[in-house]
């Protein structure tokens, strides 16, 4: 076994350990981490493959934004875990339902598929232009921003009206909050915003009402 195999079956194993504790953790703080470890022996695959680009992509937004922002608020947030689990048995033989459907579709996708030996010799269409030396992270960018630029921007624009809808829905008004008028303070003149009183020598504002 050469080191190139050594090292992808290392990742491999380490990255499919860590993703069946993620769902097999009690603890949430240990799934998050179970996650990181997973995201990062991932990132290791990718680089084995030569997406250097994806890879880095998958440590910082993944590890560093989604995965850390999620054991924070794992960890600040006061959930009654014991409460959750309350329905687990009554939801339990739906669970189990749904688990052997899915088993029954990996076994019958592991145990059927076939390479297409017209796919292996079929000739790729060339992204980059011939003598023209880009590295992967150039070569993704002149694929993003010119082929598929309109479906990146649509991209984008779902994405952006996605959490803009999830703030409308989570977004609660609660009493007794002050909130601010924009309409109401422009429309404040000088003889409305200052009140000009004449204080006596010796009294304070409250003896002037």
């Amino acid at each position: 076994m050469t080191v190139t195999g050594a090292f992808f079956y290392l990742f491999a194993t380490v990255a499919i350990g860590s993703a069946f504790m993620v769902i097999a953790s009690k603890n949430p703080v240990h799934s998050v981490l179970f996650l990181i470890l997973t995201f990062v022996n991932a990132a290791g695959l990718f680089l084995m493959m030569g997406a250097e680009f994806l890879a880095m992509i998958l440590v910082v937004v993944y590890v560093g934004a989604v995965a850390v922002l999620f054991l924070f608020v794992v960890m600040m947030l006061d959930v009654d875990f014991a409460e959750l689990r309350e329905g687990f048995l009554q939801y339990l033989p739906i669970g189990a339902l749904i688990g052997v459907i899915f088993l029954v579709e990996l076994v019958l996708v592991v145990a059927t598929w076939t390479v297409n030996p017209g796919l292996i010799q079929a000739p790729t269409a060339q992204v980059i232009p011939a003598g023209d030396e880009l590295t992967n992270t150039a070569a993704l960018g002149r694929v993003l921003y010119t082929q598929y630029f309109y479906f990146f921007q649509a991209a984008g624009l779902i994405l952006l009206v996605a959490m803009i809808g999830a703030i409308v829905l989570t977004l609660r008004e609660r009493l007794g909050v002050k909130r601010q008028d924009i309409s109401e303070q422009v429309a404040r003149t000088q003889a409305t915003a200052i009140e000009v009183r004449k204080v006596p020598f010796r009294q304070g504002l409250k003896d002037v009402a």
